[in-house]
């Protein structure tokens, strides 16, 4: 038997990345895979939906109507571990090379920019309550910071938007397990 009982939800998860075909979100044996995991955690991650109200409404307050306007969504984190595949997944104007034992991202040129969309997914895995899955797609569109200090280690905190991608303009899928409980 299914339950309706809350979650207590404790601890971070994690963070899987894949580039959009236009169309599909992937199975999650095909997205959770060691192949899409952009890097390991720091931090946790957050959600936020932001929708924006427009409200008509007389001089005396007798009468109002409110529409619902615009909706935005990011999802971001912390990435504490990291290489240039992973970086050029977090910009939209990089090219990649490999060879000779070196990888060699070159960032920037507007002439370079991409429009690679992503399907992005956080990962909560929990035995006992059951998982959660926040998917999205979309790009990181904040760009990235490199703080190399002496005692700590280097995160990227990422922060990606995302972008309607079906034709009700969803933003956000929001999975959770429940496993049977019995009462």
């Amino acid at each position: 038997m299914a339950t309706d009982k809350e979650k207590i939800v404790l601890g971070s998860g994690k963070l899987y990345m894949s580039e959009w075909d236009g169309e599909n979100i992937p199975a999650d044996t095909d997205l959770e895979i060691e192949t899409n995991l952009l890097g390991l955690i720091k931090g946790g991650a957050s959600l936020a939906y932001t929708p924006t109200f427009y409200e008509a409404k007389d001089d005396l307050g007798l009468r109002s109507k409110k529409i619902l306007t615009n909706e935005t969504s990011t999802l971001t984190s912390g990435i504490m571990t990291w290489n240039g595949k992973t970086l050029n997944k977090l910009i939209a104007t990089g090219k990649i090379t490999e060879g000779s034992g070196k990888r060699t991202l070159k960032i920037g040129g507007m002439a370079n920019y991409n429009d690679k969309k992503y399907v992005i997914r956080f990962l909560h895995e929990d035995e006992q309550d059951g998982n959660i899955r926040v998917t999205i797609i979309g790009s990181n569109n904040t760009g990235f910071t490199l703080a190399f200090a002496k005692e700590g280690e280097t995160v990227i905190n990422a922060e990606f938007a995302a972008v309607p991608h079906d034709t009700t303009g969803t933003l956000i899928i929001y999975e959770e397990d429940i496993p049977n409980i019995e009462d």
